[in-house]
């Protein structure tokens, strides 16, 4: 038989469908619930006026449902978890994990609209779907990293350490600016007259001086020669 269905329906259809359905599941089950109304060539134009009513409802929903998932999609979820080799955690990040950290954050999802086929049990990034009605879905990314791996190999830095570090970057610092050109050599040369002269104290050069003086010679006067040739 043929109905339209006024509610969404799991694995049936939305709002406004017209589907087929056994006889019975549809006389018994979903036009007793007001879940579906049988179609017939009597109610056709009623029908239709339902179908247009219930697609503007749907559509309606969808507006207000897109802000949801526009934030789902946004949202990134980081577990950490103990890991042996391979990369294989001890336990798993499972749907329930991943609900408790979107409830934290103030998104509310269903468990069971959190589309996680298996639990996770490796280290990893993952993309994980999340039903919002029938067709429409988001989805969150997760990234399972080893619990303390930001501190792994990675020991404190002792100030001693530190200075040495420091000084092993002023050396390539200097390297960098070029080779020191050592100092030639001053080849020793002879003094001249005139750097000696100015190397001597004038008391010394007086005493020079006075030192001639003494040594040279008195000039004869002339009663001296007189008083030889009258002799």
């Amino acid at each position: 038989m043929k109905v339209i269905l006024k509610e969404n329906i799991e694995n049936l259809g939305k709002r406004g469908d017209i589907i087929n359905v056994a006889a019975g599941y549809g006389r018994n089950y979903l036009i007793p619930r007001k879940l579906a109304l049988q179609v017939t060539p009597s109610n056709m134009k009623m029908v239709e006026m339902e179908q247009k009513a219930l697609r503007k409802k749907l559509d309606r929903e969808v507006e207000s449902f897109q802000s949801v998932i526009d934030q789902l999609n946004q949202t990134s979820l980081t577990f950490e978890r103990k890991a042996g080799d391979k990369d294989v955690i001890f336990g798993s990040v499972s749907t329930a994990d991943i609900k408790e950290a979107l409830d934290k954050l103030g998104l509310e999802v269903e468990k069971k609209k959190i589309l996680l086929a298996e639990p996770v049990k490796r280290l990893g990034n993952y993309t994980v779907p999340i039903k919002i009605f029938h067709d429409e879905q988001a989805e969150i990314k997760i990234e399972v990293k080893k619990e303390g791996a930001e501190d792994e190999g990675m020991p404190p830095v002792s100030e001693d350490k530190a200075v040495e570090e420091k000084e092993a970057v002023t050396v390539e610092e200097k390297k960098e600016e070029g080779p020191i050109e050592p100092e030639e050599e001053k080849k020793d040369e002879p003094a001249s007259e005139e750097a000696i002269a100015e190397v001597i104290p004038e008391e010394k050069k007086e005493e020079k001086s006075e030192a001639v003086t003494e040594t040279k010679p008195e000039e004869s006067s002339e009663s001296d020669i007189n008083e030889n040739k009258e002799k």
